[in-house]
């Protein structure tokens, strides 16, 4: 039986479905990288003109990117650099990104206690919201009742979240892999697996409380597949960070339409393309264009192989 509400996963897993690939493209406005023809230096954040070159260069993006991707992924911090500007930057492409079909999942990585959850609860889920995303990544270590207003969205408005559980960054090893009982990645995956299988969809079946698990490490992906068999995974570390394809599709499953059970992250590989670092705007939408092709060729090859 369908189910009528709006659901995150359903949309999402739907859309990558048709499009024959997962990836996501992650919208980085790094400033040293953003090329000279929408950017020219130097660059200063405090700089007026540096915050409406970033939306420029990103409006660009979301343009080419319309039809091509599920979903794209801003990262707050590099909006937070340019001060109340770069808010007001997020917000235009993110509505732009919206009206093009894409689905948001703002990168803010949240995690406190008490109101203040409640407080970014509102700001980046609550559909009234000038910031409003379609999901957002959380950090649960305060504990797991610090996502209850997360989840609140998620059942009330169809909203998804991306909990952190095994992270891509050289260092996490240091925390996340450490073992006691159990390494802490599975201990979170394991507290999480009862909530996940609460917010599973009708279409589809997937969970809207979905999972950062790193490519870096494709053993550990499916031991977290193990544990939540129905939770999306949010896969950092693809293409520039130096995972595979294969490896970054480790934790999917077999699907109907090939290998399905979230999204591959690509900020710097597709964004800031070696040959678009120079020259006009032409030959910037032609590498940006091959970078995207060569980044849903390999996922889309891992998907039906």
């Amino acid at each position: 039986m369908d189910d009528p509400s709006p659901h995150f996963a359903d949309a999402l897993i739907e859309r990558v479905r048709h499009l024959g690939h997962p990836l996501c493209v992650g919208l980085d406005p790094h400033l040293e990288r953003i090329p000279e023809i929408f950017l020219p230096r130097p660059a200063e954040p405090g700089d007026p003109r540096c915050a409406a070159a970033v939306e420029d260069f990103l409006n660009a993006v979301v343009d080419r990117l319309q039809g091509r991707v599920a979903l794209v992924k801003p990262q707050i911090a590099l909006f937070e650099q340019l001060g109340w500007r770069g808010l007001k930057v997020l917000e235009s492409v993110a509505a732009r990104a919206r009206g093009h079909g894409l689905i948001v999942l703002l990168d803010a990585k949240r995690g406190d206690i008490a109101s203040s959850a409640e407080g970014y609860a509102r700001a980046y889920l609550d559909p009234r919201s000038a910031l409003a995303a379609d999901a957002l990544t959380v950090n649960p270590l305060l504990g797991l009742d610090t996502l209850d207003p997360y989840l609140r969205h998620v059942r009330e408005s169809g909203r998804g979240i991306f909990v952190l559980v095994r992270t891509s960054n050289p260092g996490a090893e240091e925390f996340q892999d450490r073992p006691r009982e159990a390494p802490l990645f599975e201990r979170l995956a394991g507290a999480l697996a009862e909530i996940s299988a609460g917010c599973r969809g009708g279409r589809t079946g997937w969970s809207s409380l979905g999972v950062v698990v790193g490519a870096n490490r494709p053993e550990q992906a499916q031991r977290v597949r193990e544990i939540l068999p129905h939770s999306l995974f949010l896969v950092p570390g693809f293409g520039a960070q130096g995972g595979g394809a294969g490896d970054a599709l480790r934790g999917f499953v077999s699907g109907p339409r090939g290998r399905e059970g979230g999204v591959v992250n690509s900020s710097r590989g597709v964004l800031f393309p070696a040959a678009g670092e120079s020259g006009d705007a032409a030959a910037w939408e032609a590498a940006f264009d091959s970078a995207l092709e060569a980044a849903v060729s390999q996922l889309g090859e891992a998907v039906s192989g």
